[in-house]
């Protein structure tokens, strides 16, 4: 193949890796935004939603294509319950407090971790897509599977978007997120929207475990490079940002698969890494972000 075969090969994995970190990073951009608290626990959500995934099949009778499908709704769902509890059992006895809860969450990340290894085992598990269908380009032939998760995602994003931009949840989340007290003093319960708004970015992360399990093997270890890149996303985009978000995670998506086709993904995280420096010491709110007051 020419150069061109290769770009699009490249632009098109860039892509689905972009889907995926999208409805990653914007979950813990929205915990972030509304409740100021920094996640550690997300990347462990995004594997019990990825072990659901994984056993789904099994537990639902029929075609693996009808217990995939079960766990695409079943598990952000069963993730979403357990974020919910976290946060009213952990996080609201601490009142958010940014230090206590960053420490809260990292021992929410061990214990889901450990929970996933007692559980499912520390076995890797391959999940079959829930269709083979290959599309066939004139150089080569591509997963129509990976296409369908572009698309998924897609539509997440855009639903999330109408939810904060269009209906009263959203209106009340973003009053909450500009002035807590003020919210309060209108009669806003605001333990219900932060439980509400963890278990949103919860169940966007297991979404985005369950698109992923069919193109990369679930196993118990496996959220510390969705939540380093994550964060990454977030950084740069601008922390409760959603449409920097989003770019930012479009920006990391194209140029891993790009670099990593052409030379090596080391070097993909490499600069990665390098714009996160540059953004914290230029821009450190984000290329969206608000400035602080």
């Amino acid at each position: 193949m020419d150069f061109g075969p290769f770009l699009l090969l490249a632009t098109l994995e860039g892509l689905v890796m972009a889907a995926v970190l999208a409805l990653t990073a914007v979950g813990l951009s929205l915990v972030f935004g509304a409740m100021r608290v920094v996640n550690r626990a997300h990347g462990a959500l995004f594997i019990r939603g990825r072990r659901l995934a994984a056993f789904g099949p099994q537990w639902v009778p029929g075609p693996p294509a009808v217990g995939f499908m079960a766990a695409l709704v079943l598990a952000p769902l069963a993730v979403a319950a357990i974020a919910a509890t976290a946060d009213r059992l952990v996080l609201k006895r601490l009142d958010y407090a940014p230090e206590a809860t960053i420490v809260a969450t990292i021992g929410l990340l061990y214990i889901l971790q450990q929970a996933a290894l007692s559980l499912f085992g520390p076995d890797a598990r391959p999940v079959r897509p829930p269709f083979d269908l290959r599309l066939q380009f004139p150089w080569f032939g591509y997963s129509g599977y990976k296409l369908a998760v572009i698309v998924a995602a897609c539509l997440l994003l855009a639903g999330v978007w109408a939810l904060m931009t269009r209906s009263r949840a959203g209106l009340v989340m973003r009053a909450t997120q500009y002035d807590r007290e003020t919210a309060q003093a209108f009669g806003i319960d605001t333990g219900r929207v932060y439980a509400g708004v963890f278990a949103l970015g919860a169940a966007l992360a297991a979404a985005a475990a369950v698109l992923i399990v069919p193109i990369q093997q679930a196993h118990y270890l496996m959220g510390g490079d969705p939540l380093l890149l994550a964060f990454i996303v977030v950084i740069i985009g601008g922390l409760g940002s959603l449409r920097g978000t989003v770019i930012a995670a479009l920006l990391i998506g194209l140029s891993d698969g790009i670099i990593s086709m052409f030379f090596s993904p080391t070097l993909a995280k490499i600069l990665a890494t390098l714009l996160v420096a540059l953004v914290l010491v230029f821009r450190p709110q984000g290329l969206f972000g608000a400035k602080p007051a």
